[in-house]
Formats: C-alpha cells, sequence, structure tokens
C-alpha cells in the first residue's frame, strides 16, 4: 500500500528529578548533602532512510514516546538517561507542524538527520547546590518536562524527470516501455491512483529516474480528482515530459493549456522547469492531421513538439535522449524556500520573563514560558524549595506588578498548578 501523508504525534522524554538525601554511615556522621542529579529525558529525530519508500508503516503507529531520564540516586549517582528515538522516513519526506503548517524540515538525503522534540533536561540533586554558607541545603530540582508536538508528514518522491498529462493520454505504457515500472494499464481514466517510478537506462551508459503522476483534470492544484497527490510527487522533479493525446475527440492544444494553467496555479517552480512536449499515440493518418496542427499552433510559441507511439516504440528513445540531455543543466529548486539569513537578536523583542492575567476580582494568574520552565525545575516538596520559589519570583518583579494591577491582601495567585495568597 501507497502512503504519502501522515499525522505524528511525538513527545519527548521528561528529564529525572534530582534528589534530595544525606550520606549517613557508620563512620562518617557529617557525610552532607550526596543527592545525585536526574538523566537527561530522551529526544525525538527524525531520518531519512533509503531502506523506507513509503509511510505505511506509520498507518496506524502514530505516536511515539521518548522514555524519561531516570531520577538521581543517593551517594551523588546520576539516573540514566532516556535513550534517544529515531523514526526513519522515505527520503524526500517533508514535515510540518500541524496547527499552524509552519515548514519544520525537509529530509531530503539518505542519513538526514532532525532533532525534531528535545528531551527534557535532569533536575539537579542537592549535593550541587552545597556552598560555604549552606552546608547542607535541603533543595532539588525537578527535570523539566520533554516536547510535546503533533507534525504532518508528506512524502514527496525523488524523481529526476516527471511525466504529466491529462488522465488516460499514454503516462503508464510510456513508462512501461522505457523502465523496468510495470505500472498498471488501462482503457479508464484514473487507471494510476499512486506515483510509479522506474529507472531508464540509455546506450550511452546514462540512467535517470522516471515517475509516471497520475492524472490531471482541471482544478487539481484545489485537490479536485487525484491532483494534490500528482502535484505533491512533482515538485522534486527537474525535466517535465508532457504527455497529450492526439487519439483523443479533444483538442489537443486545449489539452495542453488546461495543465499548463494547473502548474501555473499551484506554484512551486513548476513552469520554471525544462518541458518536453511529446505528442503521444500517433498511431493514425488522423492523430498525424491532428499533431501537425499542433505542432503548428506551438511553434509560434517557438515551442517543439515530438510526435512518439509507445504501440510502435516510435521516438520512445528520442524522448529519453532528449530528457538526459536537458537534466545536465536543469536547475533543482528547493521544495520550500529555507531562508539563510543571520538572524538578529534585539534585547526590546525579547520575551518577557511572566505576564499576569487577572481571572476575576480576586484571582490572578502568572503565565509565560520562561517562569513556568523555571517553576518546573524547583521541587516544592521541601520548605527551602518553597521559599525559593518565593524569592525568585520576587526578584523578577511579580509582587511589584501585583500592586500596580491592584492586589489585595488575601487574593489567590496561581502559578501553574500551585496557589498562594498575596500579602503587600
Amino acid at each position: 500500500m501507497f502512503i504519502d501523508r501522515v499525522i505524528l504525534d511525538c513527545r519527548s522524554g521528561k528529564g529525572g528529578d534530582g534528589r534530595l538525601s544525606f550520606l549517613r554511615e557508620k563512620n562518617r556522621p557529617f557525610g552532607g548533602p550526596d543527592g545525585g542529579n536526574g538523566g537527561r529525558g530522551g529526544s525525538i529525530y527524525l531520518r531519512a532512510n533509503k531502506s523506507t519508500t513509503t509511510l505505511v508503516n506509520y498507518r496506524h503507529a502514530k505516536s511515539f514516546f521518548a522514555p524519561d531520564g531516570e531520577n538521581g540516586d543517593i551517594k551523588n549517582l546520576y539516573g540514566r538517561k532516556g535513550e534517544d528515538l529515531y523514526i526513519d522516513l522515505p527520503i524526500g519526506s517533508v514535515v510540518f507542524e500541524k496547527e499552524t503548517h509552519k515548514f519544520i524540515c525537509d529530509l531530503n538525503e539518505d542519513g538526514k538527520v532532525f532533532l525534531l522534540c528535545k528531551g527534557g533536561r535532569g533536575g539537579r540533586g542537592n549535593a550541587c547546590f552545597k556552598n560555604a554558607r549552606n552546608k547542607a541545603p535541603k533543595i532539588a530540582e525537578n527535570g523539566l518536562p520533554g516536547q510535546r508536538k503533533t507534525v504532518i508528514v508528506e512524502l514527496k518522491l525523488l524523481a529526476d524527470v516527471g511525466i504529466i498529462g491529462l488522465p488516460s493520454v499514454g503516462k503508464s505504457t510510456f513508462i512501461s516501455c522505457v523502465s523496468n515500472c510495470k505500472a498498471e494499464i488501462g482503457d479508464y481514466d484514473f487507471t494510476t491512483i499512486v506515483p510509479n517510478l522506474g529507472v531508464a537506462y540509455l546506450d550511452d551508459k546514462t540512467s535517470f529516474v522516471l515517475a509516471d503522476m497520475p492524472g490531471l483534470i482541471k482544478g487539481a492544484y484545489l485537490g479536485k480528482g487525484l491532483g494534490l497527490t500528482f502535484l505533491r510527487h512533482i515538485e522534486r522533479t527537474k525535466v517535465l515530459i508532457h504527455l497529450v493525446d492526439m487519439s483523443s475527440d479533444r483538442d489537443p492544444l486545449n489539452d495542453y493549456k488546461v495543465i499548463r494553467d494547473e502548474l501555473t496555479n499551484y506554484g512551486m517552480h513548476l513552469t520554471e522547469r525544462p518541458e518536453i512536449i511529446v505528442a503521444s499515440k500517433v498511431d493514425s493518418d488522423e492523430a498525424n492531421e491532428k499533431y501537425e496542427a499542433f505542432k503548428k499552433e506551438l511553434a509560434k510559441e517557438n515551442k517543439e513538439v515530438i510526435p512518439m507511439s509507445s504501440l510502435t516504440d516510435f521516438n520512445l528513445k528520442k524522448v529519453l535522449y532528449k530528457a538526459s540531455d536537458l537534466l545536465k543543466d536543469a536547475k533543482t529548486f528547493p521544495v520550500y524556500d529555507e531562508k539563510d539569513e543571520e538572524e538578529i537578536y534585539d534585547l526590546r523583542k525579547i520575551e518577557k520573563i511572566f505576564e499576569i492575567k487577572k481571572e476575576n476580582e480576586n484571582t490572578y494568574r502568572i503565565v509565560g514560558e520562561r517562569v513556568l520552565r523555571t517553576y518546573h525545575l524547583i521541587n516544592l516538596s521541601e520548605e527551602e524549595g518553597v521559599l525559593r520559589l518565593i524569592k525568585y519570583l520576587n526578584e523578577i518583579g511579580v509582587d511589584d506588578q501585583l500592586e500596580k494591577m491592584g492586589a489585595k491582601n488575601g487574593d489567590t495567585v496561581i502559578l501553574d498548578d500551585f496557589e498562594f495568597e498575596y500579602f503587600a
């Protein structure tokens, strides 16, 4: 089964908690703090693998969770880190965020690896907080939670030459004749419902990959027919072979313009690629007459048309050698424009440490990624941990902000799942 689009839910591992412990042995009455650090949570990586050709393995298995790091232990023992998880995807996979459809990465080379979800950092044990002023700290940090992302993975096949055209113009027959591909052939529309790949070998020892695309109809760029399936896989091709049927009752010139309009509307530089226009099924006098008229019209635009018949092997090699010549100088277009510009950090635009939202007359909520990150690190199981949190909130200006907002003594302040009362 050919699956070329899946949604994956990924979550990296949480960091292990630091240990709060004091060394107590028979001959060491003042052993001091010996709580070890927690291990880092496992990260999730996406990896392009040439042995994987479709996304069928992820049709049902769509959730991936990296293991958590282990907690620190006594005697300064560090927790074991969580094993990293690698998700192998076919070469040519493109990944987006599900919610915003923001581009994440393009796995266009075998072995290319991308860090999708970074594992949470392990918390520090109380041995790390020992100093000259506090020789017996009752403080330990929690491990940070892992990242969670829901992503869309789309497979865009890697092929040098794409064969395009309306349904039933001879695309599958052509690729079956010139390559090792055994495409399904029939006398009805949409015989090809998934792209077919084949390798063409020429007498001069050159070779290239051909892709037979599902037939295109008017409005394909909007998703009609199999249009998006067709257009998604053609984005990586360097040269297009455009087949126009000379044996049908339709006007060949109109058929040609329909396809070109779809390419223009879809974008992605498709109309900028070299195009080989092929008059297919030139097997009868009537078809030859249509070909001559078609060639004459396109000559006005300085476009060449090659007549071809897969039934009689007429001009098959000519089309292949033409494609081979064009590939030598063909430009590789990026699937997505990745800007390689220096990122300038402006201190005036750095995100605030926290914000306070008034939920009702007597309740305030502290929000902000940076303040929540610090909160999750602090272990509140001991009094010193609670005092450390209160001290931190004072240092970043929470009390001052609450006073400006008109908070009164006894009002409730909420920070994630921690609540306390405000007193000026």
